[in-house]
């Protein structure tokens, strides 16, 4: 496997989709006919429960995917994302109740409806590569081929390493493209000065106490504070700052 050729096509993407088809072309070339990447900025919101990607690209996918696993929530039900959770090993999946993949310790009657969206397109088995990333983020590049399963899981045994070095590859180069790209990842869009105020929110200043810090007025540094409120969806000063640590993005670049 020509590792360099492969990180320098990542690199000279011009976009999170360009780089995603490109890892598409890669995968390729172990017989995958369909990936599927997610990135979240943290495993579990603030409830505790499965957070619902910022990201999701899909190649060879039904689009119906995207309305089903966020809005619908199919995403927190998955038994491939949940075995994903635990491990940081890439392994084989197989949607069929009699095979004792990973996954099978999963599959309940709040999994039923993902499995049988998955079945009606024939995506039925595959493999997963769980990304845990040092700072809480979390991402699985998953590839699904047509066919027979058995069969499938005999091949990519003998290609989970060098499956899972080109999704680690790709989630480097992507890592880049996705917190320059935060617009289009779902995440919410915080100024420089929003992040700033609500940063100095979170140290324990007050309005007044901020207004000094970055020399602008009172009712500016509320102007922005209260921006960030309403863009992170929080009901009050407090959750926002919570919600903004939680997504990380304190840790955006500024601009």
């Amino acid at each position: 496997m020509d590792t360099i050729g492969i990180e320098e096509r990542f690199a000279a993407a011009a976009s999170l989709s360009g780089q995603t088809d490109e890892l598409f072309l890669a995968m390729q070339d172990y017989g995958f006919d369909t990936l599927i990447y997610d990135y979240t900025p943290g495993r579990y919101d603030l409830s505790g429960e499965l957070m619902i990607p910022t990201v999701l690209e899909l190649r060879n996918v039904d689009e119906a995917m995207r309305d089903y696993w966020f809005c619908r929530g199919y995403f927190r039900h998955d038994p491939v994302q949940h075995a994903a959770l635990g491990t940081s090993a890439p392994f084989f999946w197989n949607y069929d109740p009699k095979a004792q993949t990973l996954i099978h310790a999963f599959m309940n009657e709040a999994s039923a409806p993902v499995a049988e969206f998955l079945w009606e397109r024939g995506l039925t088995a595959g493999v997963t590569v769980p990304i845990h990333l040092p700072g809480g983020d979390y991402a699985t590049v998953t590839g699904i081929r047509a066919g027979d399963p058995v069969r499938l899981e005999r091949e990519v045994r003998l290609c989970l390493g060098d499956f899972s070095l080109i999704a680690h590859l790709f989630q480097r180069a992507a890592a880049l493209r996705i917190a320059g790209e935060q617009t289009l990842t779902g995440l919410p869009h915080l100024t420089m000065r929003e992040r700033e105020c609500l940063r100095h929110s979170a140290q324990g200043l007050s309005a007044k106490e901020i207004s000094r810090v970055i020399n602008r007025s009172v009712p500016t540094v509320v102007m922005h504070l209260n921006a960030a409120t309403r863009k992170l969806g929080a009901r009050n000063r407090t959750q926002a700052v919570a919600r903004a640590a939680h997504l990380r993005l304190f840790d955006q670049p500024r601009g």
